[in-house]
C-alpha cells in the first residue's frame, strides 16, 4: 500500500489517504493511527502531495555506509551513530530547500527512511523489529557541512528549517534488505548505493534505537546515506530515488537577506 498526505486546491487543510493508481481514498486519520476509509475518493491529479509524516522525533543514523564514512575522513562507528533532527525541518515533495545565510556549504544526503507503525521499546535480539515498521519513504538529510565540521556535534548543521525533505508517500510493501538508494542534482547522478551495504541493517537499527528511546507510531528513522554527497546551490533541483518507493524532488533556493 502507498499512504500519502495531501492538500486540495484552495484549502490549507491536509488529509491522509491511500494512493491507488490515479485515485486517493481518504483516511479518517494518519496511517500509523487507528483509521478507516471515509468513503471519499479524489483524483490524484487534483491533490498536492505534502510530507507524508508528522513525527514526534526524527532519528538519523550517521556513517552507516563505509564508503560515505571514508569520503568524509571518518572511521566506521562500532555502534550506530545516531542524532536527532527537529520536526520543523520537514518539508514535502516540490517544497524548497532553503540555503541558510549561516552556511557556505550545504550538501544533499539521499536516504531510505522508515516510518514507525507500532510503539516499541527495549526490543530484544529475537524480536521482529520490522513488525514495528509501517512503511518506507525517501529522505534527504540536508546538511550544512561547514557547520557540522566546526560544531563537531550535528544539531545546527542538520536542524535548519527545510533540511528534512520527506516523501512522496509511504510504501508498505518493501523489503529493505537490498534496495537501491540514489540522489541526483539537476538530473546528474551523485549518489548510488544499496541498503545491503549498510553497516547496520534496518532491523538492527530499529532494535538498537528502541533500547535508547521509545519509538512511537509516526516517528521517522533516516537510515544513513551512501557515498557521493555534494553541494547544493540556489537554482538546483535535488532528487532522492528509492527503488520500490518513488522519487522525492525539491528545488533549492537561497534564503532572503
Amino acid at each position: 500500500m502507498k499512504f500519502c498526505c495531501y492538500r486540495l486546491p484552495r484549502s490549507s487543510d491536509v488529509h491522509y489517504g491511500l494512493l491507488e493508481g490515479d485515485t486517493i481514498r481518504e483516511l479518517s486519520a494518519a496511517p500509523w493511527l487507528s483509521h478507516t476509509q471515509t468513503g471519499t475518493t479524489i483524483a490524484a491529479a487534483d491533490a498536492t502531495l505534502v510530507a507524508p509524516v508528522n513525527p514526534r522525533k526524527i532519528v538519523c543514523v550517521g556513517r552507516n555506509y563505509a564508503a560515505h564514512a571514508a569520503e568524509l575522513g571518518n572511521e566506521v562507528p562500532k555502534d550506530p551513530l545516531i542524532f536527532l533532527k527537529p520536526s520543523t525541518s520537514i518539508i514535502g515533495p516540490e517544497e524548497s530547500i532553503v540555503l541558510p545565510l549561516y552556511s557556505q556549504r550545504v550538501e544533499h544526503e539521499g536516504e531510505l527512511g522508515l516510518v514507525i507503525g507500532k510503539r516499541c521499546a527495549r526490543l530484544r535480539d529475537d524480536d521482529d523489529a520490522l513488525a514495528c515498521v509501517l512503511g518506507y519513504t525517501c529522505v534527504n538529510d540536508v546538511t550544512a557541512r561547514d557547520l557540522q565540521k566546526s560544531d563537531v556535534q550535528f544539531t545546527r548543521a542538520k536542524g535548519f528549517d527545510t533540511f528534512c525533505p520527506v516523501g512522496p508517500h509511504i510504501e508498505t510493501a518493501l523489503d529493505p534488505a537490498d534496495v537501491l538508494v540514489e540522489a541526483l542534482v539537476n538530473g546528474e547522478l551523485r549518489q548510488s548505493g544499496r541498503t545491503s551495504l549498510m553497516v547496520f541493517p534496518v532491523a538492527f537499527l530499529v532494535r538498537w534505537i528502541s533500547r535508547m528511546m521509545t519509538l512511537e507510531p509516526g516517528d521517522l528513522i533516516a537510515t544513513g546515506t551512501p557515498a557521493g554527497v555534494g553541494p547544493l546551490v540556489s537554482g538546483d533541483t535535488a532528487e532522492v530515488r528509492v527503488a520500490g518507493v518513488g522519487v522525492l524532488r525539491n528545488p533549492v533556493h537561497a534564503a532572503a537577506r
